[in-house]
């Protein structure tokens, strides 16, 4: 990619995200202006808050590019490229074409998209497959909730030429990554693509080069990928070497960096690059939205842990509600049943938080039901636990059990005289494959109670309720979070 493409060029970028991609684009091309998109508030809110933001030089707002009409946004037939990295596949089909229809609007008669995703055939499909989460041809909803589709090289050329587009290149990056330390072995599958706008001079739908790359096996690094067999010079270049440099990133980094503001506070989490999360089979290397929200909860109400011990279940890399909870709790055990996990945790709490917080947090392994890792908890704490919590960890039906009755061995008797000074037990999720009447069947066999469900709170004793509290005029944007997320404030009979 060359000066040719992004010299005092506007771009716009679809499913931005927290500015990956755009960032280290207009460090490299200071001239660019890029518009920049995405579905989520919450995400183009941190492209605002991000430090090198300039209104001279992005423009980021929220779209639902399948409803929301981009002229209202960005003028027609005005920019140059469009970027469309792993976005499309999150798309239902029978919607795709909704999407293309609205960029070609904006598009320039001789702009280009530049494409990638998912292709047919990578690991993460098979695994998929494999579980039973296919929703129609292609199209799977993954463990936590979020969809994928798999494009084949006949699809994605038939649905832009459907669309008022023309092929310019099109081809498929295969490669196998080995990560011995890991044990992960994974055959990867990509599908990346030059389209321009039909009416565009000079281009035809038949003179368009299709292309397949193969890799070696490798360990932790990779790399230029050259393009094959193309009949016809073209001047876009979408190999590896010059994506990497384009998007600032390297495929051959397993882990990334996500910044998460919570209140006054920033934190910078690593946890496994998005490249490798959907074939890794630990799900504690990534960081949850609800995470995210209970650590918001936490920063904005310290007086829920403020003197009191915490304990954390299956808090995952980024163990964020641990790191805010150290701020205010007397103690606090961060725990998860996943050595690389657990790894990873170790790093992000060594480099986020200091003394004298750091001292009150401590990381422990932690199976639930493992009679010699619930002991190690007890010689840090004997007394129980004030206040446990867990965030997404009610996903596989065969740990609902485990997960109430470890919880209820270190949760500490404390019944309190008043309801939010009881010890507390605060699930916060989004129902997956275990359902409500499931996790509230199992808490009863070991003795807890549901006293208040958000957003829907049932507490008797006032109008508002503990978890209710938590959101009155503490500045938390709930809007900014998935509406399936849900609360759920437990405390013992």
């Amino acid at each position: 990619m060359g000066p040719l493409f992004l010299w005092k060029r506007i771009i716009l970028e679809v499913g931005c995200g927290a500015g990956n991609t755009m960032f280290p684009l207009v460090a490299t091309y200071p001239d660019v202006f890029v518009h920049a998109c995405d579905f989520s508030p919450r995400a183009v809110d941190l492209v605002k808050m991000h430090k090198d933001f300039k209104e001279t030089q992005i423009s980021p707002f929220v779209c639902d590019l399948t409803v929301d009409d981009l002229n209202l946004q960005i003028p027609p037939s005005s920019v140059d490229i469009v970027t469309m990295i792993f976005v499309l596949s999150a798309v239902s089909p029978e919607k795709m074409h909704l999407v293309l229809q609205n960029i070609r609007k904006v598009l320039k008669p001789k702009g280009h998209v530049l494409f990638r995703d998912y292709a047919t055939g990578d690991l993460a499909q098979e695994r998929l497959t494999c579980k039973d989460q296919m929703i129609s041809e292609n199209f799977y909803v993954r463990g936590d909730g979020t969809r994928a589709f798999y494009f084949s090289n006949e699809f994605l050329a038939s649905l832009f030429k459907d669309n008022g587009f023309n092929v310019k290149e099109i081809g498929l990056c295969c490669k196998q990554v080995e990560n011995r330390s890991r044990e992960l072995v994974m055959n990867r599958r990509w599908i990346q693509a030059v389209f321009c706008p039909s009416d565009a001079e000079d281009l035809s739908s038949s003179n368009h080069a299709s292309t397949e790359v193969d890799l070696p096996s490798q360990e932790n690094t990779e790399s230029s990928i050259s393009l094959k067999a193309s009949k016809e010079p073209v001047e876009v270049d979408m190999s590896e070497g010059v994506a990497a440099d384009m998007f600032g990133i390297s495929s051959s980094v397993e882990n990334e960096i996500i910044q998460v503001s919570l209140n006054e506070e920033n934190l910078s989490i690593r946890v496994l690059s998005r490249e490798y999360q959907h074939t890794c089979k630990s799900t504690g290397l990534m960081l949850w939205e609800s995470a995210q929200l209970m650590a918001s909860v936490l920063a904005r109400n310290p007086n829920i842990v403020s003197g009191k011990k915490v304990l954390e279940l299956g808090c995952g890399c980024g163990g964020i509600c641990s790191m805010v909870a150290a701020r205010s709790a007397d103690l606090v055990v961060a725990t998860d049943g996943d050595k690389k996990t657990l790894d990873l945790l170790m790093q992000n709490v060594a480099s986020n938080i200091a003394p004298p917080f750091l001292d009150k947090l401590i990381v422990k392994s932690l199976e639930w039901g493992d009679r010699g890792h619930i002991e190690a908890i007890k010689e840090v704490n004997d007394k129980g636990f004030n206040i446990i919590i867990g965030t997404d960890v009610t996903y596989i039906p065969e740990a609902i059990l485990p997960l109430f009755a470890t919880a209820r061995e270190l949760i500490s008797p404390n019944r309190g005289d008043e309801e939010d000074q009881a010890s507390a037990l605060i699930l916060c999720h989004v129902f997956r494959r275990v359902d409500e009447p499931s996790i509230l069947s199992a808490a009863s066999r070991y003795g807890f109670r549901l006293v208040e469900r958000w957003p829907a709170g049932i507490s008797g004793n006032s109008s508002q309720g503990v978890v209710g509290s938590w959101f009155a005029d503490s500045g938390i944007d709930k809007h900014s979070f998935s509406r399936a997320l849900s609360i759920m404030y437990f405390q013992i009979e």
